[in-house]
Formats: structure tokens, C-alpha cells, sequence
């Protein structure tokens, strides 16, 4: 699983380079329309702690509107001028406590890992029971997957990323315990500056409707589900509650049993 880092060229990690390439024309146009669909996410969300693992700076606003108290940004290398506690970490080593966050974000995270799969997992210790996930990623059965296919792109962010399926991403999620509650596509229109244009608006209203699942990309908000077990009482124990009440149960034995046993009859 180490090809998407190898593949991604430049100085930084993956994650940090994706930090620059929102600030570009087609990156601002995702984070605008990223950050609306995860506000309605975190809308009706309370708690103390929010983990956005990657510390993309689409999501400054957010932290103020949020519910959440306290917001905690991750990132590979030390960013500065981000909202909330920053932490500098790798995504599938997180030095958060187990089932200590109400809620986390996953920014493209799971693209840009070396094993995405342990990075659920990391955000599945962290999350406290009934704890919500939020993942967003680019669709690779979309234009933006086959944007990757045009020469030299799969060499810089996003498009060097492993793009991963949303249908793939929530079969991991259940497998670890998460119930999906949430799926949005967004994106439709083409990966280049040109489609940024206000007439190609129509083009998002028409995919959402008609072909939402060729969406560039997705969002997914999963609630981690904890199973109790509920202790069986013995049954010398339940005979005893009976007993109890004052109803006494006429004894199985027969004379001949208690003879056996040792005792007169």
C-alpha cells in the first residue's frame, strides 16, 4: 500500500501538499462545496472533542460553528494558522486516547495513507461509543478518476492519490463496527478550471439528480456502533428469585431417589 506516497511527487507529505492544492482555482471550488456538505454533517453533532486528521484549511470556518467544543487539526508536519489544537502526527498512529473523540474528519486522509485501512481503525479507537466519522474522498468511477489517466498527472496531488470507492469505504466502515448514516456525491462537473464557470452549475443539479453516483467526489458520515452483551443468570440463580417469592415448587424426587441418596423417607 506504500504506491500512493512513492507515486506523489514533491519535498512534503502527500497530506500537506493537498493543503496547496486547495488554494488553487478547481481545490477552492472542491473545498467550498466539501465544507457545506460536512456543516450539515456536523449540524446537529454535540460533544467535547472534534479530530480532523489532515489539516486542510477548508474547514477553518467550520470550527467555529460547530457544536463541538474543542477542535483538534492532525497534520504529517507542523503547519501554522489553523484553527483549534495542532498536533503533528501521521494518520495511522494517532496520539489521542482511545474513546476520547465525539467526532472525526477524514479530509482525503485515506487516499493519501499508507494503509488506509489501519487509519480507520486508528479513528475507530479514538471515537467514544456512538462517536460519528466523516469521510471524503474522490470517486474513482467519475471524470475526476479519469482525470488521473491523463499524462503526468498521477504524479502530483490529489491526482496521485489511491482513489477509493465509497461502496469499498463503507464495507471497511461496517466491518469495524460503524453503521452508515449518511452518503452525499458531489462534484460533477469536469476537473478543470474552465468548468468552474456559473453555467456549468447545471451540470451539479443534473448529476445529483440523475447520475449521482459518477459524482468526483463523496462524503460519508458513519456512527460507531459498540455491542453490549447482556449477562445470563445462572439457573440455580434464577430458582432461587422464584423461591423467593414464596412460591415453592413441589420437590421431582421419588422415595426411591431419596433412598439412594442416603436419606430416610
Amino acid at each position: 500500500m506504500a504506491e500512493p506516497l512513492s507515486r506523489c511527487r514533491g519535498a512534503y507529505h502527500p497530506v500537506d501538499q493537498l493543503e496547496v492544492w486547495y488554494r488553487s482555482p478547481l481545490g477552492s471550488q472542491l473545498a467550498t462545496v466539501e465544507s457545506t456538505v460536512v456543516g450539515h454533517m456536523l449540524e446537529r453533532l454535540f460533544g467535547y472533542h472534534l479530530l480532523q486528521v489532515g489539516a486542510t484549511p477548508s474547514f477553518r470556518d467550520l470550527a467555529a460553528e460547530s457544536c463541538i467544543r474543542h477542535w483538534i487539526l492532525t497534520t504529517p508536519s507542523l503547519a501554522t494558522g489553523l484553527p483549534g489544537t495542532l498536533v503533528a502526527a501521521l494518520p495511522d498512529a494517532l496520539p489521542i486516547a482511545s474513546d476520547s473523540v465525539d467526532a472525526v474528519i477524514l479530509p482525503h486522509t485515506l487516499e493519501f495513507s499508507v494503509d488506509a485501512h489501519r487509519v480507520l481503525r486508528e479513528t475507530e479507537r479514538v471515537l467514544i461509543p456512538e462517536g460519528r466519522v466523516i469521510v471524503l474522498g474522490f470517486n474513482p468511477v467519475s471524470l475526476w478518476g479519469l482525470r488521473r489517466l491523463l499524462p503526468g498527472s498521477r504524479q502530483h496531488v490529489p491526482w496521485c492519490g489511491n482513489f477509493l470507492a465509497p461502496s469499498r469505504v463503507c464495507d471497511w466502515l461496517q466491518l469495524l463496527g460503524f453503521d452508515v448514516e449518511q452518503q452525499k456525491r458531489l462534484m460533477f462537473r469536469p476537473p478543470w478550471p474552465g468548468a468552474l464557470s456559473p453555467r456549468f452549475s447545471a451540470v451539479d443539479s443534473f448529476g445529483q439528480r440523475y447520475f449521482s453516483i459518477f459524482g468526483g467526489g463523496y462524503a460519508i458520515r458513519a456512527v460507531k456502533r459498540v455491542s453490549t452483551l447482556t449477562p445470563l443468570m445462572p439457573r440455580w440463580v434464577q430458582r432461587r428469585a422464584v423461591l423467593r417469592g414464596g412460591a415453592v415448587e413441589p420437590s421431582a424426587r421419588t422415595p426411591h431417589d431419596c433412598r439412594n441418596s442416603g436419606i430416610d423417607v
